[in-house]
């Protein structure tokens, strides 16, 4: 690794310089926060010391040896308050740090689809996952599109929408109207992929009324499989189905996975998100650890 002295770079371009700037070991230090000992370097062109994590996104993380841990428990079905006791930390801490592993998370799915093969993918599943926001009588859903052979999730995203059912009439009395905003979370979840779907792409979906539209529009040469709803093998469980061959069992494994290691997905909790935002970032958190350690490591090929 190339290191650079980050007061040096920051003030004077090396280019410009006639002296390139001259890095020497200079000891090191037990940090605090790891019990880790840190090379420490000085920078001879203009006196600044550093070390190796100076250019960290964790630099100035306090108890940074949570990070790991943290990362695995939000991805296990373990709220934030319990996490914070099993840890032995403040809860505060574990929402401010939540925060910081989302940020990487989504990183991280990033670079994951930039390394997939443009236009190569030959089908995909999608479907809606539906949740609530403080109350069920506020409804979300989220889109999900997952690559079905190696069950990878490729995107998502979450929309607010009415309430359906008995609970119509109290959510319209309490809240008042509530805008259906799943169309834009559709459009948006296929214009992320477009990048990467195949002209003549096979997306399979279960038989609601407006995928069809949606789908013509992303993928005009595209072939649109509907696959009938079927009855829950347990009683609640609507993901996993009750049936011999699942044609749709990739995402609908998948879709209970989300439920099963998502606390505020469970389908009987008293864990909830007060804002959609922090439904999302929890599901990209997941998103990253469901791709990266609970499926099969070796990337999506052409073929799938």
């Amino acid at each position: 690794m190339i290191l650079g002295c980050p007061a040096f770079l920051s003030s004077i371009s090396d280019s410009k310089h006639p002296n390139p700037h001259r890095i020497v070991r200079k000891g090191f230090f037990r940090r605090k926060s790891d019990s880790r000992w840190i090379q420490r370097f000085l920078c001879r062109t203009c006196g600044h010391q550093f070390s190796k994590s100076t250019l960290s996104p964790r630099y100035h993380q306090k108890v940074r040896r949570i990070n790991a841990p943290l990362y695995r428990l939000l991805s296990s079905g373990v709220s934030q308050t319990r996490a914070a006791r099993i840890l032995k930390v403040d809860p505060k801490t574990v929402s401010r740090r939540f925060m910081f592993l989302t940020a990487e998370a989504r990183r991280s799915q990033e670079e994951y689809l930039k390394s997939l093969p443009k236009k190569a993918l030959l089908s995909i599943q999608f479907d809606d996952l539906e949740s609530s926001i403080h109350t069920k009588c506020k409804p979300v859903s989220v889109a999900i599109a997952v690559e079905p052979k190696h069950r990878k999730i490729l995107g998502f995203q979450v929309n607010q929408m009415p309430a359906k059912g008995k609970l119509a009439k109290i959510a319209h009395q309490k809240y008042g109207k509530r805008e259906d905003r799943r169309s834009r979370g559709w459009n948006a979840l296929f214009r992320g992929l477009r990048p990467l779907l195949s002209e003549t792409c096979q997306v399979t979906s279960d038989e609601n009324p407006h995928y069809p539209m949606w789908i013509r529009k992303h993928l005009p040469h595209g072939t649109h499989i509907r696959i009938p709803g079927g009855r829950g093998a347990v009683t609640g469980q609507g993901e996993l189905r009750d049936k011999r061959f699942d044609p749709m069992f990739a995402l609908n494994h998948t879709c209970a996975m989300l439920r099963a290691n998502i606390n505020r997905l469970f389908r009987r909790t008293w864990c909830t998100s007060k804002k959609i935002e922090r439904l999302a970032d929890h599901i990209a958190l997941y998103v990253d650890y469901h791709n990266r350690v609970l499926t099969p490591p070796y990337p999506i090929s052409g073929g799938s």
